[in-house]
């Protein structure tokens, strides 16, 4: 199933996926799970998901309690038809997964934009970037006339859209508009809350980005 012109709904509408911007709504498919504020945080995730000085825009560690811990990063056993090395993402269950040699894969919790239920099929990381430039579309700037001081890039920062990693997904030459990206709102992991792109922790971004190549293939998974 490749990824068609009508499965993208590449128009005016569509354009505005790449904007990444918030728009929190429940799952409608996953119960949510509020984390007890007294809940002891297993050692090997506190150092996982730690603050990272060391990048060019310090990250601060990840406040566990308003994640869930499905969504935690893990290795877990998984059986697919799609050979290792492949970005799959579960989309109405709010995962992507890094598929591995025997039936394993490294599995991360993730955010899906509302129209991400739109589209689904094959396509490939064209190339990525550390701390990306966000430019919001045309269209979005004219809906937010805000954004107008964004027309040619937000510099990148925390705050940016796409975070500390963005990974551009294509369809053979054309730009399908949809990112995988970093985001500093934890609590958004496991719900539809953007535009269009599937957000992931700073931390967990930052390991795919480091895990997976320019031309590595992915395919969207719907329900």
């Amino acid at each position: 199933m490749s990824l068609t012109r009508r499965t993208f709904c590449l128009t005016a509408s569509a354009a505005a996926l790449a904007g990444c911007t918030s728009y929190t709504r429940q799952s409608p498919r996953l119960p949510e799970a509020a984390p007890p504020a007294g809940r002891r945080i297993a050692p090997e995730y506190l150092q996982m998901y730690r603050a990272m000085p060391e990048e060019r825009f310090p990250i601060p560690a990840v406040d566990l309690t308003k994640v869930d811990p499905l969504y935690y990063r893990q290795y877990v056993d998984y059986r697919s038809e799609y050979p290792a090395g492949t970005i799959i993402v579960d989309t109405p269950n709010r995962f992507l997964y890094l598929t591995m040699e025997n039936n394993k894969a490294m599995r991360y919790g993730v955010g899906i934009g509302r129209a991400g239920f739109a589209w689904g099929g094959k396509a490939r990381i064209a190339y990525k970037r550390e701390w990306p430039t966000w430019t919001p579309p045309a269209e979005m700037i004219e809906r937010q006339p805000e954004l107008e001081k964004y027309r040619n890039g937000m510099a990148p920062a925390l705050d940016n859209p796409l975070g500390a990693r963005a990974l551009y997904i294509f369809e053979g030459n054309r730009d399908t508009l949809y990112r995988l990206h970093g985001t500093s709102e934890a609590y958004s992991i496991g719900k539809a809350v953007s535009s269009g792109c599937v957000r992931l922790m700073h931390q967990d971004v930052i390991d795919l980005y480091n895990r997976v190549p320019n031309g590595t293939n992915i395919v969207v998974l719907q329900a």
